[in-house]
């Protein structure tokens, strides 16, 4: 896929089309963390839901309540199965007229597929929108640099609530502060022409780019969970802490509401999500997939790895929730086992009646040492 920011002079850009990397980056990282680079997400696709009835029937139909959602309001939601565990995930964003979901560019075939099976005869019209916009992510303030699409008066930006607990939510992560609590991320839509303009003004020296490596590690170090990486089929929303941001717990009847309440009220989640600080070189990061051991126990699997421009080596991964939160883990790499520390995100107790005491939260530089 043809992507104008491989004119970029540094870019390195995949067979699918994204900017990886300008060659720099830990300082892309820093420069997207302080606000002065923006990132192009072409691992994002974009769906369109026009119609009358667009966000009550989304409600009915996901996790969020975003009934009352007002134009250039944004949320997150997620359509589960059945028996509660995640099958989609999206951004949303309405303007007035469309509710706009971005969501990660592998699952959003499948998703459009779903809503469009579900539409019934309400006054919905799902598409991929992916060939009218584009998604840019970066802190509100680099993106005064773009020119986002506004389609109906309203401009098209997304802001991350995470990690704060939207309306209805409820977090498990016992940390505090939450090491999301200083990111500050959004993500406008923007026509292909914008793209171009972008890319011109990279080269020029104008716009300083990160690629979406630099942008993934910002949200492995958040703990900021993703369709793409955190999620399997056997995925709650519970085990990686999304109740924060993409369920309201207090809303109506939605497909796998009972499962949602049950675990949330009289149970607890059967995996965990937890943080890892992995120790060795810097040059040797597991792969997604790789085994979580304690001895010859193997106990989950690294869902999402990063280098971090201060933490280093960070990855996140789903474990079984009775892993001990002290136990000694190791992570297999394809050059040997390394020892990672764990830090807890979602704790063994979690759960509605579960009075988890809060912790103040020291680095994990600190904590290795």
């Amino acid at each position: 896929m043809t992507s104008p920011f491989a004119r970029v002079p540094g870019a390195v850009v995949d067979e699918g089309g994204v900017l990886q990397h300008l060659g720099a980056p830990l300082a892309e990282q820093r420069a997207l963390a302080r606000g002065t680079a923006i990132a192009p997400l072409g691992d994002r696709a974009v769906l369109a839901v026009p119609g009358e009835d667009r966000l009550s029937w989304l409600d009915s139909l996901t996790s969020q309540a975003v009934t009352a959602l007002a134009p250039g309001e944004g949320s997150e939601l997620l359509v589960l199965d059945p028996n509660g565990r995640i099958e989609h995930a999206a951004a949303i964003v309405d303007d007035g007229e469309t509710a706009w979901l971005i969501v990660d560019r592998a699952d959003a075939e499948a998703l459009l597929g779903w809503l469009r099976r579900m539409r019934f005869r309400l006054r919905v019209d799902p598409r991929d929108a992916s060939a009218e916009l584009a998604v840019v992510g970066g802190t509100a303030a680099a993106l005064a640099a773009v020119h986002a699409a506004a389609p109906a008066g309203v401009p098209l930006v997304w802001r991350d609530p995470w990690p704060a607990v939207s309306a209805g939510g409820h977090a498990y992560a016992a940390i505090a502060p939450h090491p999301g609590a200083d990111r500050e991320w959004s993500e406008a839509l923007v026509a292909p022409e914008e793209l171009d303009r972008i890319a011109d003004e990279a080269t020029a020296g104008r716009i300083a780019l990160a690629g979406a490596a630099a942008a993934d590690a910002l949200r492995v170090a958040a703990w900021r969970p993703r369709w793409a990486a955190e999620v399997d089929e056997r995925a709650l929303p519970h085990e990686t802490d999304w109740l924060r941001t993409a369920v309201h717990l207090q809303k109506g009847c939605y497909r796998g509401q009972e499962t949602v309440a049950k675990v949330h009220n009289l149970g607890h989640p059967p995996r965990r999500l937890i943080a890892l600080h992995l120790d060795g070189s810097d040059s040797v990061l597991p792969v997604r997939g790789a085994e979580v051991r304690v001895g010859d126990d193997v106990v989950g699997a690294v869902t999402s790895t990063a280098l971090h421009y201060e933490e280093g080596p960070i990855a996140l991964a789903i474990v079984r929730r009775s892993t001990p939160i002290d136990a000694a883990l190791v992570v297999a790499t394809d050059d040997g086992d390394i020892a990672a520390a764990q830090e807890v995100i979602v704790p063994p107790e979690a759960g509605a009646t579960a009075q988890v005491p809060r912790i103040t939260r020291l680095s994990r530089r600190a904590a290795a040492q």
